[in-house]
């Protein structure tokens, strides 16, 4: 069993319990759920930059990366940096995260965010709208194309953006579907952690014009965003290389201005 596979049992698990407590109606009761959603893919769009930023604290692969700044800290200064949109990572086991900072972004900035989580259950695009997400991640590893179909219309019908992550062809073609607004590309293949951008470049062109596309992991450099943007990649999702520094607001703020 890989590391997705462990995951995902643990968060069908997870959410079962959650259900348990937290009931739908304090979900939608939330001060956020009615909130206007921002969009990101027109962020995308209309960027030079096409930055999103990722507030991570650590990875299975990395184990601990940062764990000295606020959520606070970390998502002002990547808005004060420019980034079109920043991801969260909710995910507590295996990345550190919670709903609280989510929730703590949305109370601290005016941009775009990602709810960035193993979604499988509807009721997990309940959490993200009642936290103050404007878009969820599906993984179409994890997810069958009737599961892709359901929980982006679910999403959308909250009013929720839809960032659909695939890693290879074949995950690619059975999500392709209208209700997905960007389409991004892992270059770290999630059952062996292995990195390369050429994962981005094979898929470009199979990708329909329609959706954005992102380009998602691995990206640490502006010479690897100059050589996707020539793909017509307009997102770029960065964590650990801002997260690991000092100060990642600053290390986004400089990546940006050089960009």
């Amino acid at each position: 069993m890989n590391i997705l596979d462990r995951i995902i049992i643990d968060k069908r698990r997870e959410v079962i319990l959650k259900k348990s407590i937290i009931p739908v109606s304090q979900l939608e009761a939330s001060v956020f759920f009615g909130r206007k959603t921002i969009s990101l893919s027109r962020n995308l769009k209309n960027s030079n930059s096409g930055i999103i930023a990722e507030h991570k604290r650590r990875s299975p692969s990395k184990a601990e990366i940062n764990y000295s700044f606020t959520v606070e800290e970390v998502v002002k200064g990547y808005e004060n940096a420019g980034a079109c949109g920043i991801s969260v990572l909710t995910d507590g086991k295996y990345f550190g995260g919670s709903l609280d900072d989510l929730l703590l972004a949305r109370a601290s900035v005016n941009i775009p965010l990602l709810r960035k989580e193993f979604i499988v259950d509807e009721y997990q695009i309940l959490e993200a709208k009642a936290h103050g997400a404007d878009l969820i991640l599906l993984i179409a590893a994890v997810l069958t194309r009737d599961e892709i179909k359901n929980l982006s219309e679910f999403a959308k019908s909250l009013g929720l953006e839809v960032l659909l992550e695939v890693h290879n062809l074949e995950e690619l073609e059975k999500s392709i579907m209208p209700t997905l607004d960007m389409i991004g590309v892992n270059n770290r293949n999630l059952k062996t952690f292995e990195v390369s951008l050429d994962f981005s470049k094979q898929l470009a062109d199979q990708i329909p014009n329609e959706f954005v596309k992102v380009s998602e992991s691995g990206i640490s450099s502006i010479e690897a965003i100059n050589e996707l943007k020539p793909y017509g990649y307009k997102g770029f999702l960065i964590g650990e290389n801002f997260m690991k520094t000092n100060n990642a607001g600053e290390a986004a703020k400089e990546f940006i201005s050089k960009l």
